[in-house]
């Protein structure tokens, strides 16, 4: 009797051990994004001007760009991932970003920068949208918002840390070096997926390759309303935080003057991100997805109201004030993102590959539009991010009731 209770608590403590390292993968595969974009930001305007442009809004590019580039890329990934596995397209992506990422460094103006930062987007694109994929392969419904959940907190940390690394890399060498410590960590990581993580798509499973694909793939997606109406959300709240993104070391550096705090600031609000999304990972087994997703949009329509009406007309407010209204956005941000996707996904999980791409296409295409259209006002005050938020807020949410409405109806009938 003995022996058998030792042998389930070694099965046991190896399958945790097992699911951290998972989630522990999948975390460090989706966080080359963030590090490629966040360790950028306190380098952004040495960028510039070492290519000659010195307008802040246009430098905003070097953000939103790579962001299109997640977009188009998924688009391509997911499909060939259901096609060819999910293993090979992910090697493929990390190859695209490694020549892209030498473009980048030899670049030497604005729009050879920008096609350098959308092939990296591309490239980056593969483990990003395969990590999802990988997870509705092996995961589905609630637990797989706790997963996804795991996997974003964790990913969240490189956030936090990014903008300090890549200040330290620019104070110690230059900007260029800090592409190279991008590629170093996309190499560990790489060597890491090849050797620990086995193929999650069963070969039954896969899907001819054809041009037809993506048709068959949008026919599908669009049969599931609320697949259409939480990737509608994801788009609008992601375009509303790629303003504050794109504009936040202009924001700090310059209408604050803040050049050395701005890694710290933009730190401490990233763990505002990050313990929300942990929270998420305990929460959402007992209240579920929904539950969640409104109450967070809620609180996020409120709080980017209330600053609107509070300094519409007036000058930036005292830093702590800013910082505490960010704050509590971005907590409420932690239990829209992951949920939203997860609820898209629930419904297609049979099209993994090709529905996590759709997804995240759609999501980018109603993302850069936003962030590209606000970003262009934030010039002397934050006020025209926070009416950005406010505003995508509130249709995200109608978009949430009139969806709950009619599956509410549907599940009545």
């Amino acid at each position: 009797m003995l022996k058998q209770v030792s042998y389930f608590c070694r099965m046991q403590k190896n399958s945790s051990k097992k699911q951290f390292e998972f989630v522990a993968l999948m975390a460090s595969l989706m966080s080359i994004v963030a590090l490629a974009i966040d360790a950028l930001l306190p380098a952004i305007s040495y960028i510039g001007e070492a290519i000659n442009s010195v307008d802040p809004t246009k430098n905003q590019m070097l953000i939103t760009m790579i962001f299109l580039g997640l977009g188009v890329g998924q688009l391509f990934f997911g499909p060939l991932s259901d096609s060819y596995g999910r293993k090979p397209i992910v090697y493929t992506g990390f190859t695209i970003f490694t020549v892209a990422s030498i473009v980048c460094v030899n670049a030497t103006s604005l729009e050879v920068m920008i096609v350098g930062r959308i092939f990296q987007g591309i490239g980056l694109s593969a483990p990003r949208t395969i990590t999802i994929s990988i997870i509705r392969d092996m995961y589905k419904g609630d637990y797989m918002a706790k997963i996804m959940s795991f996997v974003t907190a964790f990913f969240i940390l490189v956030p936090v840390v990014a903008p300090a690394v890549g200040k330290t890399v620019l104070n110690m060498y230059n900007w260029q070096a800090i592409f190279y410590v991008q590629l170093f960590f996309a190499l560990i990581v790489s060597i890491w997926f090849w050797k620990r993580q086995k193929e999650t798509l069963k070969p039954e499973f896969k899907i001819p390759f054809t041009w037809s694909i993506f048709l068959d793939g949008l026919k599908e997606f669009v049969k599931h309303k609320e697949t259409i109406a939480f990737t509608l959300i994801s788009g609008l709240i992601t375009g509303a935080f790629l303003v504050y993104l794109s504009a936040a070391q202009h924001i700090f550096e310059d209408q604050f003057n803040l050049v050395n705090e701005f890694p710290y600031i933009f730190a401490g609000l990233a763990v505002s991100i990050g313990s929300a999304t942990f929270l998420n990972g305990t929460l959402v087994l007992r209240f579920g997805m929904r539950r969640l997703i409104f109450i967070a949009l809620s609180l996020f329509c409120v709080i980017s109201i209330t600053y609107s009406i509070l300094f519409w007309g007036a000058a930036n407010p005292p830093l702590p004030i800013l910082i505490g209204f960010l704050a509590i956005q971005f907590f409420c941000l932690g239990f829209i993102w992951g949920n939203s996707r997860s609820v898209a996904m629930e419904p297609i999980g049979h099209i993994a590959g090709v529905g996590a791409a759709i997804n995240g296409f759609v999501s980018t295409l109603i993302s850069i539009p936003i962030a590209t259209l606000i970003g262009s006002y934030v010039h002397t005050t934050v006020l025209p991010l926070f009416v950005g938020l406010a505003v995508c807020g509130s249709l995200s949410l109608f978009v949430f009731m009139l969806i709950k409405k009619t599956r509410t109806a549907a599940l009545s009938k």
